[in-house]
């Protein structure tokens, strides 16, 4: 059975840090394209992050401010996020795809993952 269990979310006060944490079981993902996703009440589902086979990918309003990663040892995928503003806040998602290379814009898709995580509630206060 496949899991994704997402962690690290709380709240903080804007301009401070967090880092989410995505740990895999029942497949290995290192091959895998892996994604952030996030949504804020009353709006979809909408992409962060992603870290697949040609580097990574992020959406033009965190890229200077999060950072994807994954250390394939651990089948963990983290979301670094800087400088944390209000409208950050939303329940973040970890995304794993199948082990196939798409082009860039495949990742930013939702409906292109097959795995889910349940979650995590990231908050941050002005």
């Amino acid at each position: 059975q496949v899991q994704l269990v997402d962690s690290g979310g709380g709240l903080v006060q804007a301009g401070g840090s967090l880092r989410l944490s995505c740990a895999a079981s029942g497949r290995t993902f290192s091959r895998s394209g892996m994604g952030w996703f996030r949504q804020a009440p009353g709006k979809e589902r909408e992409f962060v992050a992603a870290i697949i086979w040609s580097g990574t990918l992020y959406t033009d309003s965190v890229a200077d401010r999060f950072t994807i990663s994954r250390d394939n040892a651990k089948n963990t995928v983290y979301l670094q996020m800087n400088s944390l503003k209000p409208e950050d806040t939303a329940i973040y998602y970890c995304a794993g795809s199948g082990g196939e290379r798409y082009s860039s814009s495949y990742y930013y898709i939702p409906n292109h993952y097959d795995y889910w995580g349940q979650g995590t509630q990231v908050t941050v206060s002005t």
